[in-house]
């Protein structure tokens, strides 16, 4: 019996593997990157939905006492995972981005006699995006006229948003264009837009969100002196402007992957 059961085991062998595959060895880190970007990503965009779908509204039933004992050490472990997931989402995001997405169109466009230095046009998207980063950074902590009604703050962020992929588009188009042919592809535009996107929100965490509500969290425990009350609205409207954010940045990500060849000739 043991012998004809293990008669057919080569056979049962072959078959799988026919169905399994190995990565290559360029496959190896291309998947490891997505894999990293995709859970450094859940970490930190689940946090941001906890935080303001759950966490925010919780916040108002809860009287001074009962949030000295609670979120000191809540918020301060929550707030941990929170800025070091920005982190590692966005920079093996860049290195992903770097060296197989956009490498791959200078290359091409190098091949058909352009001179494009892939380091060049990756130093200037991310230049654009600090940029509307510190624009947005100004208007938080330096404007309250623009961020005392959160629709008139919501309606200028929309704006340099837009501005800010319209500059991208034009920078990546430009760069990869030799002399007719444009040699930017639908994931170059589209990963351009939602990774620039995910660029400022990892730096509305740690110029904005993260600086003010360790001052917070500090008044709060009775280790630093009390926060001004102005704090919490500004930290609450770069999270908020997270929040929103990450609609456009995931879509962007999402038509990447062709389901929707949304940029490109």
């Amino acid at each position: 019996m043991l012998i004809e059961s293990t008669a057919h085991l080569p056979v049962g062998l072959a078959m799988f593997q026919d169905l399994f595959h190995a990565p290559g060895g360029d496959q190896l880190p291309r998947i490891l990157l997505r894999w990293s970007h995709f859970v450094f990503g859940i970490t930190w965009i689940g946090l941001l939905y906890f935080f303001n779908l759950v966490n925010v509204p919780f916040q108002k039933g809860l009287d001074a006492d009962t949030k000295k004992k609670v979120n000191p050490d809540l918020l301060s472990r929550a707030l941990w995972y929170f800025r070091w997931g920005a982190v590692g989402t966005v920079l093996v995001g860049l290195m992903y981005y770097a060296m197989y997405i956009l490498a791959g169109d200078v290359k091409n466009a190098n091949a058909a006699g352009g001179n494009v230095n892939v380091w060049v046009v990756l130093a200037v998207w991310m230049l654009i995006g600090i940029v509307v980063f510190a624009i947005e950074y100004m208007i938080i902590m330096k404007v309250p006229a623009l961020t005392k009604d959160g629709k008139v703050f919501a309606a200028v962020v929309a704006v340099l948003v837009i501005v800010m992929g319209f500059l991208i588009v034009r920078w990546l188009d430009g760069q990869l264009t030799v002399g007719r042919d444009s040699f930017a592809s639908n994931k170059t535009f589209s990963i351009g837009i939602g990774g620039a996107l995910g660029l400022i929100m990892m730096l509305n965490v740690w110029g904005i969100i993260w600086p003010l509500q360790k001052r917070i969290i500090a008044g709060t425990a009775g280790t630093g002196p009390a926060a001004p009350p102005e704090f919490a609205r500004r930290a609450f409207l770069a999270s908020r402007t997270n929040a929103w954010l990450s609609l456009p940045m995931l879509f962007f990500m999402a038509t990447s992957h062709g389901d929707w060849i949304i940029f490109g000739r």
